[in-house]
């Protein structure tokens, strides 16, 4: 595959998340914008990859066993989920609220690990299958506040998807609240990406200083309060520390200040 070829056959990947487990020719051509000529062969070379296998059967496509493999290369030489799991576990014994880890993937981010809390029977279910997005959530304000400038231009300049009545949109509005983040640390998402969920995250830093993901803790909008806030504030400020240290990250100046170091 030209490289061309190659990066819309993996865009094909994303849209997995979007259906069940397996889907068709056709909803993958309605899904894409492709033609059925091209997105039947951007298939087919996927299929030669592993990354997608049919079903001989029904005919519907879902992920094939290479991702697995991908995944595992990937964890073997960069174990972030491995190492941010102790400090996971942490954030969801001491707030009691789910907590979840995600990296930066182009302009979204991507879930890598969920960690559930038992402590309350209404808790928050985090679909490890759904893209965050940049200006929705909390993980993508917090990473965008503290990430590189094409970034920050990318949601001044793209078109940004209305998820709820209280997703922000409009650039201007989005300036001031990016830079709230950059004064604190931290991100808040009320209501932003899903009703009912109050998001707040904290960065995650690469050796360049720059936010590569986020740790975050999701709660029902109705239980959050300013004690619990304060409370998940300290956590999670304490918690990207700690793994940004296990990543072998650095601080930027800009966020050193809310640590301990």
């Amino acid at each position: 595959m030209d490289m061309g070829t190659t990066t819309k056959a993996l865009r094909m990947l994303d849209f997995f998340s979007l259906t069940g487990p397996e889907i068709g020719l056709s909803q993958m051509t309605r899904l894409t914008g492709y033609n059925k000529a091209t997105a039947l062969r951007l298939l087919t070379e996927l299929v030669e990859y592993g990354l997608v296998e049919q079903d001989s059967d029904t005919k519907q496509y879902r992920l094939g066993s290479a991702v697995l493999r991908l995944a595992h290369l990937r964890e073997s030489s960069f174990p972030t989920r491995t190492v941010a799991r102790p400090f996971m576990k942490d954030c969801v014994e001491q707030s009691g609220e789910c907590c979840h880890l995600a990296l930066l993937d182009g302009f979204h981010l991507n879930t890598i690990a969920v960690e559930d809390s038992s402590a309350h029977s209404t808790r928050v279910v985090i679909d490890a299958a759904v893209r965050l997005p940049l200006h929705a959530t909390a993980s993508g304000l917090a990473v965008t506040a503290f990430g590189s400038q094409a970034l920050r231009e990318w949601v001044q300049t793209e078109k940004l998807e209305q998820f709820t009545s209280s997703t922000i949109v409009d650039p201007a509005k989005l300036e001031p609240v990016l830079e709230r983040v950059r004064t604190t640390g931290l991100a808040e998402s009320p209501d932003g990406f899903e009703i009912e969920v109050h998001g707040i995250a904290a960065p995650l830093f690469d050796a360049k200083g720059l936010a590569i993901g986020s740790i975050a803790i999701a709660t029902p909008s109705s239980r959050m309060n300013e004690e619990l806030r304060q409370r998940i504030y300290a956590i999670l400020l304490n918690a990207s520390a700690n793994i940004t240290r296990a990543w072998g990250g650095s601080f930027p100046a800009s966020f050193r200040q809310h640590i301990q170091t």
